[in-house]
C-alpha cells in the first residue's frame, strides 16, 4: 500500500522541508534579478513567474529587476544601429537609448507584468527612471589605454522608492527596468541590470538578492559543473578574483554583491534560471542549487 502513495508522500516531504523557510522568510523582501538566456525561453519565463507568484502568496515580498540585452541587440540590428561594447557595457547613443528604453520599459516589462497576472498574482511595471537616479560613467578602452565616453550609460546614485514600497505594502510585485534618471538633466540612462539590482537590494535592505542567469553559479572550473562553489564568504571574493576563479563579467556582479551584503542585504544567490523552479529549489531546500554569498 505504501508504494502506491510513495509519490504523494514524497511531495508532502518537499512541502515539509520548505516549512521552516516559509516561516522564516514570511514578510521579508527578496530582490530577484532575471536576465541572460533565462529570458529567451517563454516556458522558462512562465515557470519563473509562477514561482514568483508562489512566493508572494506564501507571504514573501518579491521585487523583480529585469535585463534584456539580447532583445536590445536584436532591436538595434533591425534598426541598423551598431552594437558596441566597452568593458562589458553597451555604448549607448541618444538614438540607441530610445530603443533601449522602448525595449525594456514598453516591451519586456509589461510582458513580465502580464505573466505574473496570468497566474493570479498582482504586479506593477515600474520604469526604472521613475525610481532610480543615476550619473554617467565612462568605460575603459584597453586598445586606447584610457577612459572613453559610453554615452547614455550610468550607475545608480540615488532612489525614489515610493512606488516600489507602496507596491510591497499592497502585496503587489514591482517589476523594474534597469534605467535611471540622470541627475540634473532627467535624461534616461542605460544601467547594467546586475548593478541596478544590487543597488536597489541594498536600498530596500532585502533579505535576499537572487541573480537568475544562464550559468549554474560560481565554478572553480567553468567547464566542469562538479566544481560549483555552493557557498562563499564575502571576504573570499577578492582572492578568487586574483587567482582567476572569478573573471570577466562575473567580477562586477560579485563585487556589487559584496557591496550589497555590506549595506545590509542578508544573502546573495547566483542560480541558473534555465533550470525549472531553480528559484524555489535554491531558497526552500536545504541543499540549494547554485552559489550563495554570505557576509
Amino acid at each position: 500500500m505504501a508504494s502506491i502513495f510513495q509519490q504523494q508522500i514524497e511531495k508532502a516531504a518537499v512541502l515539509v522541508e520548505a516549512l521552516p523557510y516559509l516561516q522564516h522568510f514570511r514578510g521579508q523582501t527578496f530582490l530577484i534579478k532575471v536576465g541572460g538566456s533565462a529570458m529567451d525561453d517563454p516556458d522558462l519565463v512562465r515557470r519563473l513567474l509562477r514561482d514568483v507568484v508562489f512566493m508572494e502568496v506564501a507571504g514573501i515580498n518579491p521585487v523583480l529587476v529585469h535585463g534584456g540585452g539580447k532583445a536590445i541587440s536584436a532591436a538595434m540590428k533591425e534598426s541598423g544601429l551598431p552594437a558596441e561594447f566597452i568593458g562589458g557595457l553597451r555604448v549607448t547613443t541618444d538614438e540607441a537609448m530610445e530603443l533601449v528604453e522602448h525595449t525594456l520599459s514598453r516591451e519586456i516589462n509589461p510582458g513580465l507584468v502580464k505573466g505574473i497576472e496570468s497566474f493570479g498574482g498582482r504586479a506593477i511595471g515600474v520604469p526604472g527612471n521613475d525610481a532610480l537616479i543615476g550619473e554617467r560613467i565612462n568605460g575603459w578602452s584597453k586598445d586606447e589605454n584610457r577612459e572613453v565616453s559610453l554615452g547614455r550609460v550610468g550607475r545608480v546614485v540615488g532612489f525614489d522608492t515610493s512606488i516600489i514600497r507602496a507596491a510591497i505594502t499592497s502585496e503587489i510585485v514591482p517589476v523594474i527596468s534597469p534605467i535611471a534618471s540622470e541627475v540634473g538633466t532627467k535624461l534616461s540612462l542605460n544601467v547594467n541590470a546586475d548593478l541596478a539590482a544590487s543597488a536597489l537590494a541594498a536600498e530596500l535592505k532585502a533579505s535576499k538578492l537572487v541573480y537568475l542567469s544562464d550559468v549554474l553559479g560560481l565554478m572553480k572550473d567553468p567547464s566542469d559543473e562538479s566544481t560549483l562553489i555552493h557557498s562563499l564568504k564575502a571576504d573570499e571574493v577578492e582572492g578568487l578574483i586574483a587567482d582567476g576563479t572569478i573573471s570577466g563579467g562575473m567580477i562586477p556582479k560579485v563585487r556589487s554583491s559584496v557591496e550589497a551584503l555590506n549595506a545590509g542585504v542578508g544573502k546573495v544567490h547566483m542560480i541558473d534560471g534555465r533550470i525549472s523552479h531553480s528559484l524555489l529549489l535554491e531558497i526552500f531546500t536545504q541543499e540549494g542549487i547554485g552559489t550563495e554569498i554570505v557576509k
